[in-house]
């Protein structure tokens, strides 16, 4: 029997099986947008602070750890998507009672998953910075900001979970408001640390986790204390095997993908290095621009897996096809606008970061080599949403390393020994993977999911 829990008076939740698609996808993504952008402030910070103010081989070394950190929160990020499915499924039907269920065994997992995520980070942390070929340059200051980053990375992750469980039920708004406080935060207790105190690098990582930390109380307060459907209590918070098995199926294939494909990138990273730390410091800023591009598509794959997901546990499948459809065509058409104006402002972009004309140059060379390949990649992220909505996981997954692994890294060792070994050619291996994958993904969704199944 299907047991109906108290809701608030005034609901936060927002029910994606109803109404105009495109107002609900927009409503949906815009402030989940927004609130990545105020995330990737975090780190963008961070690289504008040391910088401007540490050096050049500090901004390399928080470049070089990038790729590292991203390993593990796309990891955590897959299980969160999973946990999305299973909760808008209950939303959609709604079956409040395994809905409750889903929360506290989301968040109870959660809480053992970031112990170990942490022991295991930090423990990686100069294995992991020799095999990517770190220069000595670089080494030791970038040990020290991944360590106490990975030490406090908790906090991200137990914020990631908590706005990922809101966001299953609609509501984008309270986590966009409290990373809006948060990135605040960071700005000041970075320029507090450095300016004021005279940190190097280990004081952006203190600033950065300590507003993480932040995040991820207020967030578990709201749970705690909400009278809406989502409220999170503490004395069922235990894990019911059933529904994380559920979780698993659609966010292990994520995570696995999402981990192995960081790690793919740790060699692209390799690639990078070789040709010193100006160029080092020239990726690390193209790659925040370009985390800076792909934040609409991103958001809306995240609508694309809510709205699915929602209306697959309402049974309306016609409304599932018309609303990947139109949630495609909006990624495509934000994303083409933002590129087109960081292609021509691609100097003063870079410039936002490091006054040093060969990181500039470096910088603008990967931008306007690859950015407008990002057209592909909004494809790829949207479907692949769209997919988890389904519940079908594990098709991405093989496509994505396919493509963003195999393919990637055959070109990568072809044109470095065979070709010429060059800072454009090396970072045109991330094209050349969105492109194969957008091709692939395409032909697999058009074989597979085109046609509506009979309602």
């Amino acid at each position: 029997m299907k047991n109906i829990r108290a809701v608030s008076a005034k609901t936060t939740v927002r029910d994606m099986t109803e109404g105009s698609i495109v107002r609900q996808v927009t409503l949906f993504a815009l402030p989940l947008m927004l609130g990545n952008i105020f995330q990737m402030l975090y780190n963008t910070v961070d690289s504008i602070v040391v910088g401007n103010f540490v050096g050049t081989q500090a901004l390399a070394a928080v470049g070089s750890t990038t790729m590292i950190v991203n390993m593990m929160v796309f990891f955590f990020n897959g299980f969160s998507a999973g946990a999305g499915v299973v909760i808008a499924n209950y939303f959609g039907a709604k079956d409040m009672e395994k809905l409750h269920k889903s929360i506290e065994t989301t968040m109870a997992a959660t809480f053992v998953l970031s112990l170990l995520f942490t022991i295991a980070g930090v423990a990686a942390v100069k294995p992991m910075l020799r095999f990517m070929a770190t220069p000595e340059d670089v080494f030791g200051e970038a040990t020290v900001y991944l360590q106490i980053y990975i030490g406090g990375i908790s906090g991200l992750l137990v914020y990631n979970m908590g706005s990922g469980i809101l966001r299953a039920v609609g509501d984008t708004m309270r986590p966009l408001y409290f990373l809006i406080l948060t990135s605040v935060l960071n700005i000041i207790l970075d320029l507090v640390f450095v300016l004021g105190l005279h940190r190097g690098i280990d004081g952006v990582a203190w600033a950065t986790i300590l507003s993480q930390f932040i995040s991820a109380f207020l967030t578990m307060a709201l749970l705690t204390r909400s009278r809406d459907i989502y409220r999170l209590t503490w004395h069922d918070l235990k894990i019911d095997r059933a529904i994380l098995g559920s979780i698993f199926a659609v966010g292990l294939p994520a995570g696995i993908q999402a981990i192995i494909t960081a790690f793919s990138n740790v060699f692209v990273q390799s690639y990078v290095n070789f040709f010193g730390s100006s160029c080092m410091a020239g990726w690390s800023c193209y790659n925040k621009l370009d985390q800076f591009i792909m934040l609409p598509m991103q958001s809306m794959a995240m609508a694309a897996t809510t709205f699915v997901s929602q209306n697959i546990g309402a049974g309306k499948q016609r409304r599932v096809n018309r609303g990947t459809v139109i949630t495609v065509s909006m990624a495509v058409g934000v994303t083409a606008v933002i590129v087109a104006f960081l292609c021509i402002f691609a100097a003063p972009a870079v410039g936002l970061f490091s006054p040093d004309e060969a990181v500039i140059e470096y910088g603008v060379l990967f931008i306007r080599a690859n950015c407008f390949f990002l057209l592909f990649n909004s494809v790829n992220h949207v479907l692949a949403g769209a997919l988890r909505g389904r519940g079908d996981s594990k098709g991405p997954m093989i496509i994505m390393l396919l493509a963003f692994v195999g393919i990637r890294q055959v070109y990568l060792y072809v044109v470095t020994h065979f070709v010429a070994n060059t800072p454009f050619l090396v970072g045109f291996g991330y094209p050349v993977g969105w492109t194969s994958c957008c091709i692939i993904e395409l032909a697999y969704f058009f074989l597979r999911w085109r046609k509506p199944r009979q309602e």
